[in-house]
């Protein structure tokens, strides 16, 4: 999958997300925000990747995780990451939030409403969502 397609498939899950927030399937609604998050940040890496290049054999194992944190620092945003999360408290907030977020999280069926709609909130947030900011380096 290219840089374009994963971007596309992270719109895609938290549309997803949404509508089973909607229809009141927050254990769905939950492991796909997050899993939209991991589709944005590999998208950041596969940024990194220039065209005609054969990428380097450790970012690319590297980058078959779940883990958002290894991601972030794989896709070389740790120390943006920091700097932002130093100058916004809500931001920071929303961050906590989301990368607490775990792929083990699809066979969780005792998510909550509010935590469904907490981690949709922390990623979707109009000025300090973490898909806001991530859109700034994909």
């Amino acid at each position: 999958m290219n840089r374009n397609g994963l971007q596309v498939l992270a719109r895609d899950r938290l549309a997803d997300a949404r509508a089973l927030l909607r229809s009141h399937r927050y254990a769905g609604a939950y492991y796909l925000a997050g899993y939209a998050v991991e589709c944005a940040l590999k998208a950041c890496i596969a940024k990194q990747i220039r065209r005609h290049d054969f990428p380097d054999k450790k970012l690319v194992s590297d980058s078959y995780t779940h883990d958002l944190v290894k991601l972030v620092g794989i896709a070389g945003l740790k120390s943006k990451l920091d700097v932002a999360l130093a100058a916004d408290k809500t931001f920071e907030l929303n961050w906590t939030i989301v990368r607490d977020w775990s792929e083990e999280d699809r066979y969780n069926f005792s998510i909550s409403n509010a935590e469904a709609r907490d981690l949709y909130s922390a990623i979707t947030a109009r000025r300090t969502g973490v898909m806001t900011w991530l859109r700034n380096y994909w």
